[in-house]
């Protein structure tokens, strides 16, 4: 059974024997988490199960450290503590098969996975700095990792932990370990943003006012430059609590060090009385979203998507210029008969999935470069596996037609936003388009076109420009 929740951070500076004098800045965080410790001993848990955002990481599925006993040490930090627990097994157990009914894999690590993956058998500071507040080796532990799944299959592997926790006999104790944004102050290890400040503000606000549903609606591009390590766990955390009444407490927020520091109380009160859980809502907005999206799409679009769902389900692919001249309209007809470069993009769930395209002509019109670079980026992207046909209902798609590129002398005539840019040096070439979300400056889309061609950073290269027209 769910006896208590927490998210909670794991600066290592907060431990009296690593921080010293310096702890002191952190004093209200320190009392936070003791406030914590203390509502969860009054809970009495047998097991604690805890997310941690510097454990392994897998892009699909959630890592479990496995075995019967775990252990580690902050040796590193400059600690002489070490710790140990038994593992909940039967806990593990029930995370695995509930995870597998939503098709999101949890796997349990053993010594062969250590091995294989380079992965650190320990037990991380993510885990050791709460537990060390939270934890003595009398009750049982749960540690895993984290994914990078989008948002709503990240809170749906938290619903499905959700029900492995409800079936257990044990009262259990779930703990999202996680800072907020690493950028709060100028001359950090990681550049200043103000957006990091947005961003904490922001995310203590929603839960100050119990706003679970709100968090989903943030901008990504807001949480990906605030650069935290937090936001993750807590969505699992949060779908741990889905269909439940919960007393959110935001006890601290701080960012004496330039990492913002938020310390939150999770209390279950009951079940909801709603008829619709959260995650019901959110797939339904999902389905309504992508409804919406497949009604507005444009010819070039959805001629890029039939032919991929053709090609996938083996299915006759459509006549390109036959199929823009019955349902584009003669706009699109004749922009189809043209000849142009095209890139087509795939994303799944936000996320990219696939994207093939040419800088220049190679069909003998515009509609045959999409429908031939369409099936390229959904099964010759070196990047991805090959994408399946029980995929293709929660795909997105988007075409670019690209210009034709511009010899550039100076880089201050690029702009990230109007222009894609090439990069070529010594025979390798990377290609990078414009308008891309997160790429705001001319030095990041450089930067990112030279890693795509396997030129170092500060290599000199030739830059070309290039316009688009993008579809959708």
């Amino acid at each position: 059974m769910l006896a208590y929740g927490a998210f909670v951070p794991h600066p290592p500076i907060i431990l009296e024997d690593i921080g010293g004098t310096q702890r002191k800045k952190a004093l209200k965080t320190v009392e936070a988490m003791e406030n914590i410790a203390q509502r969860l001993a009054a809970t009495n848990p047998e097991t604690i199960l805890i997310f941690s955002p510097h454990g392994p990481v897998f892009q699909d599925g959630l890592a479990i450290w496995g075995g019967r006993c775990l252990q580690g040490d902050l040796s590193r930090f400059g600690s002489r503590r070490t710790w140990q627990w038994e593992v909940d097994r039967e806990l593990i157990d029930a995370i695995i098969e509930e995870g597998s009914k939503e098709n999101l894999p949890c796997l349990e690590l053993t010594d062969d996975h250590f091995f294989r993956y380079g992965i650190e058998p320990q037990l991380d500071h993510g885990v050791l700095v709460p537990l060390s507040f939270l934890a003595d080796d009398r009750v049982r532990l749960v540690a895993t990792g984290m994914s990078l799944l989008p948002w709503l299959e990240q809170y749906t592997l938290g619903v499905a932990i959700g029900r492995a926790v409800h079936k257990s006999t044990r009262r259990i104790a779930v703990i999202a370990s996680g800072d907020l944004s690493h950028c709060l102050q100028p001359g950090g290890s990681t550049p200043y943003d103000p957006r990091g400040k947005e961003f904490d503000e922001t995310l203590m606000a929603l839960l100050r006012a119990q706003k679970r549903e709100a968090l989903f609606d943030l901008d990504p591009i807001l949480v990906e430059k605030a650069a935290e390590c937090g936001f993750r766990t807590l969505l699992m955390l949060l779908g741990v609590f889905d269909g439940l009444k919960v007393e959110i407490e935001v006890l601290n927020y701080e960012g004496p060090y330039g990492v913002g520091y938020g310390v939150v109380s999770f209390q279950p009160r009951g079940k909801e009385q709603t008829k619709d859980s959260l995650l019901t809502m959110l797939r339904r907005r999902r389905g309504e979203a992508m409804r919406k999206l497949r009604a507005e799409e444009s010819p070039f679009v959805r001629l890029a998507r039939l032919t991929v769902e053709n090609y996938l389900l083996g299915k006759e692919l459509p006549d390109a210029l036959a199929f823009l001249q019955g349902s584009g309209g003669e706009t699109a007809y004749v922009e189809g008969k043209q000849q142009a470069g095209a890139f087509v993009s795939i994303k799944k769930n936000g996320q990219l999935r696939g994207c093939i395209g040419t800088i220049f002509p190679t069909q003998p019109n515009f509609a045959e470069e999409v429908k031939h670079n369409a099936i390229a980026a959904a099964v010759q992207d070196p990047r991805f596996d090959p994408i399946q046909a029980p995929e293709l209902s929660a795909l997105t798609y988007s075409v670019d037609r690209l210009g034709l590129p511009q010899p550039v002398a100076d880089p201050e005539v690029l702009d990230p936003q109007k222009y894609g840019v090439i990069v070529r040096r010594a025979g390798k070439t990377g290609l990078l388009l414009p308008n891309l979300d997160g790429i705001e400056t001319v030095e990041e889309q450089v930067a990112i076109a030279k890693q795509k061609a396997g030129i170092g950073r500060n290599e000199e290269v030739q830059l070309e420009r290039f316009e688009v027209i993008r579809y959708f």
